[in-house]
This record gives C-alpha cells, structure tokens and sequence, in this order.
C-alpha cells in the first residue's frame, strides 16, 4: 500500500471588516439625495418610530387591562 498524501491546506486570510474595506476603498459619492427626498426620509423615519411606539404602548395597556391572570397558567 502507499503511503497516504496529506491534502494541503488552503492558505490563511486575514480577515477585513467592512470598515475597514470602507476605509481602503476609494470614495464614491454614489447616489446624493435632494434636500426634499431628506426630508421625506425623515418624515417616513418619524412615522414608523411613532408607529412603533404605539404598538408597544398599546401591548403595554392590553397587558395591564388583562391583570395577573395572564401569567397564571398551567405549565
């Protein structure tokens, strides 16, 4: 029998984060958004935090409405 060949290893990279991929590359504006199309950005931003916020106030009241017998249940 011949003897087993050892299977070579693939060399080893150094990890890069993305920020650093980010620092290394060259910058591209890419696209720029208007002063209107920032402030529609924001608006929408705003809307969903709010929206959100809502939610979890509402679950917070439905919660405290159905009391501690929410939590009493057999395991």
């Amino acid at each position: 029998m011949a003897p087993r060949e050892k299977k070579k290893k693939a060399p080893v990279r150094a990890k890069t984060t993305n920020a650093a991929r980010r620092r290394a590359a060259p910058r591209n504006e890419g696209i720029v958004l208007t002063e209107e199309q920032k402030r529609a950005r924001r608006a929408r931003s705003i809307a969903i935090a709010l929206s959100l916020a809502a939610l979890a106030v509402l679950f917070y009241i439905v919660t405290l409405v159905k009391g501690p017998g929410v939590l009493n249940r057999p395991l």
